[in-house]
Order: C-alpha cells, then structure tokens, then sequence
C-alpha cells in the first residue's frame, strides 16, 4: 500500500563532462556579457540608448548576482566607441572671487591648460622683474622724476623769494612745508616773536596769512603734479609690463583659440597681471609673502587618458564621495579654503558617461539621495560648501563654486521591494528611473548557458590568475548552480556564490599540488564549507541522537509525525526533523494549535491551521456537525515558528488521532496543504530531505525511512550524493504525493477510501474510521448535555 517512491535519476540534473568540448578552461577567453539576463540587458540598452531626460536605469534584483561588477564590465564593453567626455577646470572669478569659474576644455586640455598656466606664472615672475631692471626704463622713470622735482622746486622757490621779500622764510617742518617770520634769514623765535610790538605782529601776521594761502595753491599744484608723474610711470611701468608678457599670453590665446571660456579668462589674466605688476616685482626679501594661486587652475576633472564615455563604479556613495567636496585648511588658526580645494566627486568623474550606485547604500543617506535627484533635474553638479569645524575654529571664508553641466546616465541597483517603495512613495523617482532591467536570480538549463558557465569560469580564472578548472570541475559547478536555483531544469545567476566557489575550488587545488581544478577539489570546497559552518547542525544531531531532542525513525505512533523545517544560519542552511503530535477528545472548541495560542506563531503558519477546519469540514461534515477539540503542536519547540509547510504533517497527525491508526515514524513529511486536501509545493525541500537523511543514516538506514514531498517539488530536487546514493541502493525513499489520501496511505499502509453512490466511504478505510470517531464525538458530546441538564 502506498506510492511508488522516486528513482534515483529524478533526484538531481547531472551535468556529464562531456557537454563541454574543451579539455580545461585556459582554452576560453575572457568574457565580458552579463549572462543569463536577456530581459535585463536588453533594459540596459533601451536605458543607455535613448537620449531623452529621465531615463535612467534602475536594475531591480536579489543580491549576490554578480550585478555591479558584470554591468560595469558590460557599459565598458558596450561604450568603447563612445567620445571621451570634457575635462572640467575651475579658476578664480576676477568678478565675484568667492565664486570661483568653472570651464569645459575638450579631453586632455584641461592637463593642458594646468601645465601651460603654471608656466606661465613661472615665466612672468622670472621675465617681468627683468624688464624693470633695464636701462631704458629706468631713465624713462628718472625723466618722469626729474621732470615733477624740477616742477616742485620753481612752485616752491617762487613761494620763498616772496616770502624773503615779505621778512619771511619758507620751512620744512614734520607736518609739511610752512612760512615763518625772520630776521637776517633766521626764523623768529617765541620769544623774539614776543618781543616785537603788536601792531608789527599784527602786520606780519596778515602778510603770513597772505603767503600760507599762496603756498597752499603751490602745494596743490605740487600734489597735482605727484599724480600726473606717477600716472606717467604706471604707464610706463604698464606699457613695459605689456610689452614683456604680451608674447606669452599670445601664444596661450593661439593654443586655446577655440575655447570661448579659457579665451575670456585669459584675457582677465592679463589685465589682472598689468593691474598687480607689484606681485610680480616685489623685492625678493620682502617679508610679506606674495600670493599667485589666484592664477593657478584646479583640474577638477582630467579625461586625458580616457578612451571612451567613463563607466564608474561607486562603491562608497556617501555625499561627498558622490558629488565632491570644499576642503578647508587652518592658518593661524582660522580656517578658510581656496578654490584648489575644490575635490570632485564620482558624479563628475562620470560626467558624460555612466555611474553606477547601490540604491540600498545611497539611501541610508537621505541627503545624498535628495542631492542626486536635484543634480538629475537641474542637469547640474554643484559643490556643497560645508565643513564640520569645532567651536574653537573660526572660518574666515568660504566658496560658493559655480555648477558644473551634467550629463549622465544613473544606473542604480537595488532589491524588488525597494523599487516598488520608490516608486509608490517617492514622484521623482518614476520621473527619473524610467528605465527598469529585472534581473532574476535563475536562467534556463541549456547547452547555451552550460557553455556560458564554462566561459564565466574562464574569465574569473584568467582575471583571478586562478587556477583553471577541467571539464569535470565545470561540470561540478553547474551542478552547484542548479543546487542554488533548487530546481533541476535551471541554472543560478547568483555570479557572486559561484565566484566564491571558483575561487575556494582553486586554492584547495593549489593545496592538493594540481595544475588544474577537478570535480574532486570542487568537492572538497564545498565540503570544506559545510564543515566550517555545520556546527549547529551537528550539535542539533547529537542531542537526537542522545535522545535529547525527541525524533523516532522506526515504529509506529498513533496521532505522531516527523515534521521538517529549515534552520538558515546565514551562510549555511539545513534541515531539521521536529516532532509533530495531535490529540483529539471531545468538544467544540475545534483546532487548537498550542504554538498559536501561546503567540509563537506566525500569520501564515496560522493560515495554514486554520485551513485544516476547513478540509475537515469539508470531508466529514457535511451530514453531521464538526464535534470535536484537537490540540496539535510543535514538541520540543520553544522559538516562534512561521511558514504553512508543516499544514499537510499537521493534518496527517490529527487523521491519525482520530482514526486510531499508527504513523510510521521511518517517514518525514513536509508540504502544504488547500480545503481540498491537496499538497502544495513549499520551500526548502533539498534541505529538509538531507537533514533528515543523516538522523536516518546516523542511527543505521533500514530501507523503511523516507521523506514524503508535494508532487511538485520533485523539479526542485538537487540532492547531494550520500542522498543519490542511498535511494539508488534502496536504503532512503522520496515519496512525491500530490493528494493527502496518497500521503495518509503512504503513511499508515490503510486505503484512503472513496464515498460510494450512498456517500458513505468503505469499511476500515482511513477516512470511514475518522467519519466513525467524529460521529461518535458529537453523539457522546451530545448525550453528555442532555445528562447535565
């Protein structure tokens, strides 16, 4: 009685060596094509194909694809014959200074322009000083000083010869030139002065005031002529100036006539140099340090190496490694900055190409987040000045730098859940990602896709400097990847785990002393995992095994099941027998689940319970009233339990309980099941099946044990060999059960039963045996009310 149980071949899809046609993989060639992902892809390509404002691409998908690395290998793959973008300088703005001028240079000038600037500088200190240390100048400049002193001498000797002939002198004093009264070409002292009578006094003192007005228009005409002979020698000192750098800066104006921008500064340059000659010929042991990095170009973004549009990857999305920053230096303890300061970020380093984010890492800094979509809108990059300072430091000044024109593509990975939370909540963010790739997680198995794995190995080999891998080791490592689609018709995209492996198959070959990875090192790399990472699991099997923990492999328990369940401790996951029991006696409370009434239940386990009032009703009650209470629970449980894959084990259990009939205890049992007693397919099947395997192997395989799954799990199966192996010698069974009559005829070697034309269902089958004891709950809960009242 009971199902025909799986043969060994439906356990696993093996991959044979010779599906592949090379020996080992240093015969392939690197690749760079993201495998597995047409839909993707092909997103990718509308994304970066259309120029239209807002169509950046968001590529939605579980981690561990190998996403980022193979996109950006991808975009560089897809963008080499795309221009290299601008090189971006910024400069001191001679207008408003504090903010400084940024200016677009074609590829390679901005270095260019750097290069040709600093020599500038270093060329007009050397030749400037020079120019003013010629013969000709000087005696242009001594003519100038000799022309004013001869000028003021005539005003100021026309005042003394009048004043001679007045009784006065004409003096020199701290505080300027004077008329005094004096006698025999002597000035009057106090006293003398004193002494003289007051009418003479009154008279010298009307012909001082006379002579003190007509020195104070001589001495005008003095200043006056001051002004025009230093004007005459800033324009000789100009003209001379001009004269020295004109040269240079015709050149640089011939190099750059292209350039509009670098044009205009240019020419501020120049007018800037003649308007600060004194920067240029300060004496050279002044002790005032002059400064020239007002004429210095900060290259905020040098492309002269770049052969194409720019693919960046960001790795580290904070603020200011996206969009740059203002460092600040302390003089003297005050803090300022200057326009070299100004840093770029990877937004700019992108400009003109394409920048890849984590959407998850850039959000855990809403600012930054809110910065990319203003940049995006505006088409602008602009550097935020801001420095945290502590209360001891006093900034001095700050800068507010002009923009920088943006133009880019964004393409931004994240989870599914994350997408569709953006899109619900967030309106600039539909405007902005219009472009969404889905990655999954899993491709079909096909010849075309085994060869694809095989050149994946390859290119990590060959980038790695790894060793390579044989036909065998490939193989295994399909295998591998077909474990982690869990199912036997598809591959895993999860590039990520199936790098890991490369890489651990490799140096376990290495430790072997081979030249070339085999299926027997890939093997022990995964064995050597398991083994770094299966101490709960064993310790979980010892305390079976001690008989700790309660699990029965042999016998028969009435109302007693060996449930499984999945315990994933990160990287490793495995599965664990539970005991499941169910106690039925008369009532009305119906199905009490302890796990639910004590609050360690999760919603859906709860759904599935309560599924089982309904396929009970459904079978049994449909003439007579559903009479009974059943405590069902998890023995040995004490964390929350979740997940409705226990449903099926649970109903068998309560079957058993009532129809008296004894369950096997050699078999484990998980799936989910609907009202109509149908068994669904659940998660985790690999694993379940396997950890109960070893409890069975542990204690000594009878022939007798097994694990009963949903039907449609049997695709899913990708069991390790020790599993293959037993079931193919007849020591392990898998039982695929598509109905619960199927699992509860497996389960107590007892016919189901089918109603009859009457709707009654066959003596001694399992369901008349519980119709029995159902009717006889109700009946003798019944009479039980009628003696009580």
């Amino acid at each position: 009685m009971g199902l025909q149980s799986l043969s060994s071949d439906r356990l696993r899809q093996s991959c044979s060596p010779d599906s592949f046609s090379f020996e080992n993989t240093s015969e392939l060639s690197a690749s760079t094509s993201i495998i597995g992902q047409p839909r993707g892809t092909s997103a990718i390509e509308f994304g970066i194909g259309i120029k239209s404002p807002g169509y950046n691409v968001f590529i939605l998908g579980p981690a561990g694809t190998g996403r980022a690395t193979a996109i950006e290998r991808f975009l560089q793959e897809k963008t080499q014959h795309q221009p290299a973008p601008s090189d971006w300088i910024y400069v001191h703005n001679f207008k408003i200074p504090h903010q400084p001028r940024a200016i677009m240079l074609p590829a390679g000038q901005g270095s260019d322009f750097k290069k040709e600037m600093s020599k500038l500088i270093s060329d007009l200190k050397k030749d400037l000083p020079q120019a003013f240390d010629t013969d000709t100048y000087k005696q242009a400049v001594s003519k100038v000083m000799q022309q004013f002193e001869a000028q003021q001498q005539g005003l100021l000797l026309e005042i003394q010869k009048e004043s001679e002939s007045s009784g006065f002198i004409l003096t020199n004093t701290p505080s300027g030139f004077t008329v005094a009264p004096a006698s025999e070409g002597r000035q009057l002292t106090q006293e003398e002065w004193q002494q003289l009578p007051l009418e003479t006094r009154q008279e010298l003192g009307t012909v001082r005031a006379n002579l003190s007005s007509k020195l104070e228009d001589a001495l005008d005409k003095v200043h006056q002529a001051e002004s025009t002979a230093r004007q005459e020698m800033k324009e000789i000192d100009r003209a001379v100036a001009d004269s020295a750098i004109q040269h240079h800066f015709a050149r640089l104006l011939a190099l750059f006539q292209q350039e509009d921008e670098a044009q205009l500064y240019l020419n501020e340059v120049q007018q800037d140099v003649l308007d600060q000659i004194e920067d240029f010929t300060s004496p050279l042991d002044t002790t005032e340090e002059i400064d020239l990095r007002r004429y210095e170009v900060n290259l905020l973004v040098n492309n002269s190496q770049t052969e194409s549009a720019p693919v960046i990857l960001e790795q580290h999305p904070t603020y200011h490694n996206v969009f740059g920053r203002l460092e600040y230096e302390m003089r003297s303890g005050v803090v300022s900055t200057h326009f070299t300061n100004i840093k770029c970020g990877s937004l700019h380093r992108a400009n003109g190409g394409y920048l890849i984010l984590n959407a998850h890492d850039l959000l855990t800094n809403p600012v930054g987040w809110e910065a990319l979509k203003r940049a995006l809108k505006t088409e602008e990059i602009k550097v935020q000045p801001g420095a945290t300072l502590d209360s001891s430091q006093l900034l001095a000044k700050s800068l507010d730098p002009e923009p920088i024109t943006l133009n880019i593509k964004i393409v931004m990975m994240g989870s599914r859940e994350l997408y569709y939370a953006l899109y619900e909540q967030d309106e600039d963010f539909r405007d902005l990602f219009k472009a969404r790739s889905d990655f999954t997680s899993t491709m079909p198995w096909t010849p075309e896709h085994l060869q694809e794995y095989a050149q994946f190995v390859a290119t990590r080999c060959h980038e790695e400097k790894l060793l390579h891998f044989d036909r065998s080791a490939v193989a295994k490592l399909v295998e591998f990847g077909s474990r982690l689609s869990e199912h036997q018709k598809k591959l895993s995209t999860r590039f990520g785990a199936i790098n890991d492996l490369i890489r651990e198959s490799s140096y376990w070959a290495g430790k072997n002393g081979r030249d070339l990875v085999s299926d027997s090192d890939v093997k022990q790399a995964l064995d050597a995992r398991t083994y770094r990472a299966n101490r709960i699991e064993e310790y979980l099997q010892e305390q079976i095994l001690e008989r700790s923990l309660f699990i029965a492999t042999e016998g028969g328990v009435v109302g007693q099941v060996n449930g499984l369940s999945v315990m994933d401790t990160g990287e490793y996951a495995f599965g664990q027998p539970g005991r499941i029991t169910a106690r039925t006696y008369m009532g009305e409370d119906g199905v009490i689940h302890i796990e639910r009434e004590t609050e360690m239940a999760g919603p859906l386990h709860n759904k599935g319970v309560l599924t089982l009032t309904g396929y009970l009703g459904g079978t049994y009650a449909q003439h007579q009233p559903l009479s009974l209470t059943a405590s069902l629970t998890f023995e040995q449980s004490y964390g929350g339990i979740d997940g409705d894959s226990a449903s099926s084990t649970e109903l068998y259990a309560l079957l058993s309980s009532l129809s008296g009939l004894p369950i096997k205890q050699g078999i484990a049992v998980t799936g989910s099941v609907n009202q109509w007693g149908e068994v669904q397919p659940i998660g985790g099947a690999n694993e379940k099946i396997e950890g109960f395997f070893r409890v069975c192997e542990a204690r000594g395989l009878t022939g007798e044990q097994g694990v009963m799954i949903p039907d449609s799990n049997v695709l899913h199966l990708t069991l390790h060999d020790d599993v293959v192996e037993a079931v193919e010698a007849g020591k392990f069974h898998i039982w695929p059960v598509k109905t619960i009559d199927e699992g509860i005829e497996t389960l107590t070697d007892t016919p189901a039963g089918e109603r009859d034309a009457h709707g009654d269902f066959p003596e001694g089958t399992v369901h008349n045996l519980v119709q029995a004891r159902l009717l006889e709950l109700a009946e003798d809960l019944k009479r039980f009310g009628e003696e009580e009242e």
